[in-house]
C-alpha cells in the first residue's frame, strides 16, 4: 500500500502499460482516473480493477482523446469535482505513428502522432499544474523509451516525440522544483503490447529489416514485462522517491530503487538525463575546444 490515500490519473488506460500501471496503483491503494479514447474498454478495465480497490479508494473513468486541449479541460474538470487534490498523472497515451521513409508516410499521420505523443501530455501536465501548485506536491511521470535516446529511422514522428517528451520533462522539473513537484521520464522497456503488433505488421520494408529482426525476436521473447515499468511508476507516485526530478529513468536496466539513498550526488549532476556527447567525451582531440 505505497500509494494509500492517493490519487492519480493514468492516461491511456485502457490496455497495455497504461492499463497495468492502473493495476499496480489500485493494489498499491491509489484511487484512479482512468483516461483514453474508447468508452467501452475504459468501462471494463474499470470493472476488472473494481474489486482491487482498498478501503475508501475509487475508480473514475473518462473518454478522452489527450491531444483535443478541450478534452483536456473536461479531464481536469471531473478530477477536480470528484476528488479534493490530484498526486500523481502518469503520461503513459502514445501510438508510433506512420512507419517508413519521410517521403513515402502520410505527412498529417506523422503530425498527429506529435499531437498525442507530445502536445496531449504538455496539455495534460499543463492543466494538472494549478491542482499541484496549490498543494505544493505532486509527481509527474511521463513515458518516454526507447525513441528518446536512438535514432529510429522510418518510425521518426514516434522518435522525435519521445526526445522531446525528455526533454520537456526535463525543463518542467526545474519550473516547478521549489513547489516540491517532482517530473521524469521513464523508459519501460520494449513491450509486447498493441504497439508491437503494429509495428511487426508494418514489415521490414517499412521499418527495416534489422530493426524487424530485433522486434521479432524480442517479441518471441515476451519482451520487458509490463509490471517492470509500472513498478518503477509505483516508486516514483510515493513519497519514496520525493525530490527524485528531471530524470530518464530505465525500468529495466537502472537500480532506481537505490536512488533516494544518494539523493544529493544523483541531484547535483547531469547523469541520466540528454545531454551532447562531445569529441572529448570520447577521447577525439580533433573536434571541439
Amino acid at each position: 500500500m505505497k500509494l494509500k490515500g492517493r490519487t492519480a490519473i493514468v492516461t491511456g488506460a485502457s490496455q497495455g502499460l497504461g492499463a497495468e500501471i492502473a493495476r499496480q496503483y489500485v493494489i498499491n491503494g491509489t484511487s484512479v482516473v482512468l483516461c483514453a479514447r474508447s468508452a467501452d474498454k475504459l468501462a471494463k478495465q474499470k470493472q476488472a480493477l473494481e474489486p482491487l480497490l482498498a478501503a475508501g479508494a475509487r475508480i473514475v473513468t473518462v473518454a478522452a482523446d489527450i491531444g483535443e486541449r478541450a478534452d483536456v479541460d473536461r479531464l481536469l474538470a471531473r478530477v477536480q469535482a470528484e476528488f479534493p487534490r490530484l498526486d500523481i498523472l502518469v503520461n503513459n497515451a502514445g501510438v508510433y505513428g506512420p512507419m517508413g521513409n519521410i517521403e513515402d508516410i502520410d505527412m498529417d499521420e506523422w503530425v498527429d502522432a506529435i499531437r498525442i505523443n507530445l502536445f496531449g501530455l504538455v496539455y495534460v501536465s499543463r492543466a494538472a499544474m494549478p491542482m499541484f501548485r496549490s498543494q505544493r506536491y505532486g509527481k509527474i511521470i511521463n513515458i518516454s523509451g526507447g525513441g528518446a535516446t536512438n535514432p529510429m529511422p522510418a518510425i521518426t514522428a514516434y522518435a522525435a516525440s519521445k526526445a522531446a517528451v525528455v526533454r520537456f520533462s526535463e525543463s518542467l522539473a526545474l519550473e516547478c522544483k521549489d513547489d516540491g513537484i517532482d517530473v521524469n521520464a521513464i523508459a519501460p522497456g520494449a513491450l509486447v503490447t498493441r504497439m508491437m503488433e503494429q509495428l511487426l505488421d508494418a514489415g521490414p520494408d517499412k521499418v527495416g529489416q534489422a530493426f524487424y529482426d530485433r522486434m521479432k525476436r524480442i517479441a518471441g521473447e515476451g519482451g520487458t514485462p509490463l509490471d517492470v515499468g509500472a513498478a518503477l511508476c509505483v516508486f516514483l507516485g510515493s513519497a519514496d522517491s520525493d525530490g527524485i526530478t528531471g530524470k530518464l529513468i530505465a525500468a529495466q536496466w537502472d537500480r532506481w530503487e537505490d536512488w533516494p539513498q544518494h539523493l544529493d550526488e544523483l541531484n547535483s549532476s547531469d547523469v541520466y538525463t540528454l545531454r551532447r556527447i562531445t569529441g572529448r567525451d570520447r577521447n577525439k582531440s580533433w573536434g571541439d575546444k
